[in-house]
């Protein structure tokens, strides 16, 4: 179980206030590691952080940051480094998505998915990698999805939003290989987030999301956790550029 021990470290989580950023953070600190929440909403972070210092005996922080503006990101990157004396793990989980067939969405609506799933990570990447490489080591955790690896009618701008991170996570696992810091991919499925929430229950979800999963059901938040301590750990050392699939037998059919 000493593989999975992340005490001492820090772990900085962007979308961490609610869904899956908030249980990954927890999963982290359940197994000792310091965390720094990131939400646009630095009230919501703060929340979540308390909730999670509560719990589990580390230290938990809530930054407010928008992902998209470079000055942010690098403000965040510096408190937490500042908070805790170093950065070892960076989660990505900061999304959103906008569903509709192609001929009812807009140009805008598209690039706004795309600026905060594909420009947001990708800064984020370049910030927190620098002080990786500089202390030589480090863990990026992507999110990106199943619909990265699988197609879904009526979700162009997510899907390709999530494509884009199954390649940006493999190009950059090369490029920071030399200097100890890898870079993986967790690809959930079906979840219950708060953005899935208003279509747990329709036709198109029980069709088209539970009925594809081997499993019949939607995640629980909680059922993340292990796939995220486990590539932030020692336990995933030599895994680098790979994509972890949480989506209950989704992409096995």
């Amino acid at each position: 179980m000493k593989l999975f021990d992340l005490s001492g470290r820090s772990a900085l989580v962007t979308g961490g206030s609610k869904g899956l950023g908030e249980a990954m953070a927890a999963g982290l600190a359940s197994a000792g590691a310091n965390v720094c929440l990131v939400s646009r909403n630095e009230q919501e972070a703060s929340e979540a952080a308390q909730r999670i210092a509560e719990e589990y005996p580390v230290e938990a922080i809530g930054i407010g940051a928008d992902v998209t503006v470079e000055s942010d990101v690098a403000e965040m990157v510096r408190r937490c480094v500042d908070q805790f004396s170093r950065l070892d793990v960076l989660i990505n989980s900061a999304g959103i998505n906008v569903r509709g067939a192609i001929d009812e969405l807009s140009l805008e609506q598209f690039r706004q998915v795309q600026a905060t799933n594909v420009d947001g990570m990708w800064l984020c990447c370049k910030h927190a990698s620098q002080v990786m490489k500089s202390s030589g080591a480090g863990r990026i955790i992507n999110l990106a999805s199943t619909l990265g690896l699988v197609g879904l009618a009526n979700r162009t701008p997510y899907a390709s939003s999530k494509g884009a991170v199954v390649q940006m996570t493999r190009a950059l696992g090369l490029e920071l290989a030399p200097h100890n810091v890898t870079v993986n991919a967790i690809c959930p499925g079906p979840f219950l987030t708060p953005m899935n929430v208003p279509i747990a229950e329709s036709e198109e979800a029980k069709r088209f999301i539970v009925g594809a999963t081997a499993l019949e059901r939607w995640g629980e938040l909680q059922e993340i956790q292990g796939a995220a301590i486990f590539l932030a750990s020692e336990a995933s050392s030599y895994m680098t550029g790979s994509m972890l699939t949480v989506d209950g037998g989704w992409t096995a059919r």
